[in-house]
């Protein structure tokens, strides 16, 4: 009995022994799976890192491409403007060639709606999209920029900042979704696209790192959530700010033209200016109350007129032509006509400058409102300019303090956001014209906009949503009648 219970107990023991042989095992077999796991770590840790400067120098380099595209733009753009607008009329010598040109320009922009639809889009509702998904979509690239430069060579009262921007948005997207498996970051080139092209556009890289984040060029909507980015988009923000910038700024000493908006380089502020600078603001924002008001008539005749894209054009440039032959300078965006007013504001008369002023609004939302689509920064600037030149020759206040004053408050009454205006035109005047460019936008944004004479919120489009892309067939064809 004593040697069956050692024989038991000796295989209690063996037992024993073998379990705990087999409970040691998987902490040594473990070992080598943390090791491994722990070897691979740190290249996981330094993928993100490489990813977030790939993205950087990309958008640094797309931000170049984007300030090469606008300098090419602008470039091709003033080379067809010289030659309709200047060689052909020398030519053949004859004063009914502004209509002329812009009866032909609205037939041709009809037409051109007509195949492919309303486009360039609404520059808010480009940035909006932008803001909102992260990206614009691509496939009507070619039929943006078309948009876009039909009216500026045919003298269209708009600028090229929407169809542009809708351009760099779409090539941003198009990089993106093919960059998408190095990271979800790169799905945001749009935005810095965005900041890029207008900063180059406007030659103003405070407006251009501002805009998207809001997600508007002008008013914005009530609720909307404005989020503070972290350091490192705005670090790729600047990236893609200094590109754009940096090659405009090449391109533009190399080969001269570039455009953007003006610079004055001198302002002199006294007392006597001082004590104009609210007469001169309310001036500008009464002016920018007629913008509205022109704004909601030509919205209206639009609706009247319907889904005719060639009659509402061809109208348009009826009306535009016939004051392009007293009123040149009704015509255009203004950027180029800029330099020329600088120079000869004081061979014109006053009323003659605030007149032109006035017809400058009165054109634009009519370009805009029925198909010769773009911007209207640039003819609103303008027409600040003109009203300030005027205002000096009737007050005998210094020249570029007038101008300040009257632009901004004028820009500040159309965006209703002083802020923006003033970093939008912060490049164009001197330092000591900055306090004076945000006194006089805060007071033209103060303001009342009556409520009938509020921006459309239905729809963004310059002809208020009448003319969607959506209600064409995919292709962007649609039916549409002549």
């Amino acid at each position: 009995m004593s040697s069956d219970h050692e024989k038991a107990s000796g295989n209690v023991s063996e037992q024993r022994g073998s379990s705990s042989a087999a409970s040691d095992q998987p902490s040594s077999t473990g070992s080598a799976p943390n090791s491994a796991t722990a070897a691979s770590a740190a290249p996981n840790r330094t993928r993100p890192v490489l990813n977030r400067v790939i993205f950087a120098l990309l958008t640094l380099v797309l931000g170049g491409l984007a300030g090469a595209f606008v300098w090419v733009f602008f470039f091709l753009l003033n080379h067809g403007i010289n030659l309709f607008w200047h060689v052909l009329p020398e030519r053949i010598g004859a004063w009914w060639w502004p209509l002329a040109v812009c009866l032909v320009g609205g037939v041709a922009i009809g037409l051109f709606e007509r195949r492919f639809g309303a486009y360039p889009e609404d520059l808010n509702k480009v940035m909006a999209q932008v803001k909102e998904t992260g990206r614009y979509e691509y496939k009507h690239i070619g039929a943006s920029a078309g948009g876009a430069l039909l009216p500026l060579l045919f003298g269209g009262s708009v600028g090229p900042e929407a169809g542009l921007t809708g351009v760099i948005a779409g090539l941003c997207t198009w990089v993106g979704d093919r960059l998408k498996f190095l990271g979800k970051e790169f799905r945001e080139l749009s935005q810095a696209g965005t900041a890029a092209v207008l900063s180059a556009v406007f030659n103003a890289p405070l407006f251009g790192l501002a805009a998207p984040l809001l997600g508007s060029c002008d008013e914005v909507k009530a609720g909307t959530k404005i989020e503070v980015p972290k350091a490192t988009k705005i670090i790729v923000y600047t990236f893609a700010v200094a590109g754009a910038f940096g090659v405009m700024i090449l391109l533009g000493s190399v080969f001269g033209g570039g455009e953007g908006l003006p610079h004055f380089s001198e302002v002199s502020i006294d007392w006597f200016e001082r004590a104009l600078i609210i007469p001169l603001a309310l001036a500008g924002g009464a002016v920018g109350l007629l913008y509205h008001a022109f704004d909601k008539c030509a919205d209206t005749l639009a609706r009247k007129i319907g889904d005719h894209p060639v009659a509402k054009a061809v109208l348009v440039g009826l009306i535009l032509g016939s004051l392009g032959i007293a009123f040149p300078f009704v015509m255009f965006a203004g950027e180029t006509q800029t330099e020329t007013l600088m120079s000869t504001w004081t061979m014109l008369g006053a009323g003659y400058l605030i007149l032109t002023g006035v017809l400058k609004v009165f054109t634009t939302p009519l370009c805009l409102r029925l198909g010769w689509r773009g911007g209207h920064f640039f003819p609103v600037i303008f027409s600040g300019i003109a009203l300030g030149y005027g205002f000096a020759q009737i007050s005998g206040a210094d020249a570029v303090f007038c101008v300040a004053a009257c632009t901004s408050a004028l820009m500040g009454a159309v965006m209703r956001q002083p802020l923006m205006a003033a970093l939008l035109l912060v490049m164009c005047f001197p330092l000591k014209g900055v306090i004076v460019m945000l006194a006089a936008a805060a007071i033209g944004a103060a303001i009342p906009l009556p409520q009938a004479l509020s921006p459309q919120k239905t729809g963004d489009l310059p002809d208020g949503g009448e003319n969607a892309p959506s209600s064409a067939t995919p292709d962007g064809e649609g039916e549409r009648h002549a």
